[in-house]
């Protein structure tokens, strides 16, 4: 999909592959899994090469961070479906010229379409190239936020089960927890330890990308741009922070939930050590008695047979009463 954007109004309009060139009021050209022949019009047009998916997604910072022509070359990976689904991370990149961003994504973004739905309302300021690349990362900044804030929400519920509420499954007065409890709740914190990872990565990108076109592009710079990228990263900064505490609390509640399993499973040994030992002095007097000598004294006697189910019974319940007085169970 390929829409060209004047940054006046929320929608874009899609481009005339046709055209051999581009209305003149157009700053953004968004390309959102973009077909070869909406490259090729692209690179035509503006005389801009636009890099791939393998270009994107190299991980040192010459490949993410470079100039080529005039023109900056910025990537950064970016999460999708933060908010629901199976999260994953993409590849996002920007082309910036003074006269005219180019984005390359191969996902629907909600920062994206927040940022559109703004476009009637934003200053003059954004409705530059430059002016859109800065809006353009504090929407990513906005919603990474708001991500941020909801795994926030997600933990503390996960605290609230682990440490606080009484589980479901719990008998007489135990905070005994079912299996099932447990391992909802190792997902729940491995999805929260997921997303956060790949939001420290987002944020990595956006913290490199805002510092290099201050300083490399500080020249041509409007003025009343720069201040936005300065707000960007102090909140890069306090977002990176946050998302560390996060990743702290994730690891602390993967601890805890492990312990808990752990102690469960003590209590399952437990159990089946008591039966195992209640049950080994009865099969012994039982297996004495029923070895049927002819000299075995008891077996004379009028009163041998409820003697030994006595002895068995007695056996039985001695082990059970000394385990409760060490409060085993």
């Amino acid at each position: 999909m390929l829409l060209l954007h004047d940054c006046a109004s929320p929608a874009g309009r899609p481009a005339d592959l046709a055209a051999g060139g581009l209305p003149r009021d157009v700053v953004w050209i968004d390309i959102c899994n973009g077909e070869p022949g909406e490259i090729a019009f692209v690179e035509k047009v503006t005389g801009l090469h636009v890099p791939d998916l393998a270009e994107l997604s190299e991980i040192e910072s010459s490949s993410r961070l470079y100039t080529e022509n005039g023109a900056y070359y910025l990537s950064m990976p970016i999460v999708s479906r933060g908010d629901g689904g199976d999260p994953m991370s993409t590849a996002l990149g920007f082309v910036l010229t003074r006269e005219r961003l180019i984005t390359v994504r191969f996902a629907e973004l909600k920062a994206f379409a927040a940022f559109q739905e703004r476009c009637g309302r934003i200053d003059a300021v954004h409705r530059s190239a430059v002016g859109a690349f800065t809006g353009i990362l504090e929407a990513i900044v906005d919603r990474i936020a708001d991500v941020l804030e909801a795994i926030g929400v997600e933990l503390d519920a996960v605290s609230r089960r682990v440490f606080r509420d009484a589980p479901s499954g719990a008998a007489k007065g135990k905070r005994a927890r079912n299996d099932a409890d447990l391992r909802e709740l190792l997902r729940q914190i491995g999805r929260a330890g997921d997303l956060a990872s790949k939001i420290r990565d987002s944020l990595l990108g956006i913290g490199r990308i805002g510092p290099y076109v201050a300083t490399i592009a500080k020249d041509w710079l409007p003025h009343e741009v720069q201040p936005h990228l300065e707000t960007l990263r102090h909140d890069i900064a306090s977002l990176n922070d946050y998302d560390g505490y996060l990743a702290n609390k994730v690891q602390f509640l993967l601890d805890a939930t492990l312990g808990l399993i752990n102690i469960e499973q003590n209590v399952i040994i437990k159990v089946l050590t008591i039966v195992s030992v209640v049950g080994v002095p009865p099969t012994l007097i039982a297996g004495i008695y029923g070895m049927n000598f002819h000299d075995m004294p008891e077996l004379a006697w009028t009163w041998g047979y409820p003697y030994g189910l006595g002895l068995i019974a007695l056996t039985t319940v001695a082990p059970l009463i000394w385990f409760k007085i060490r409060g085993w169970f």
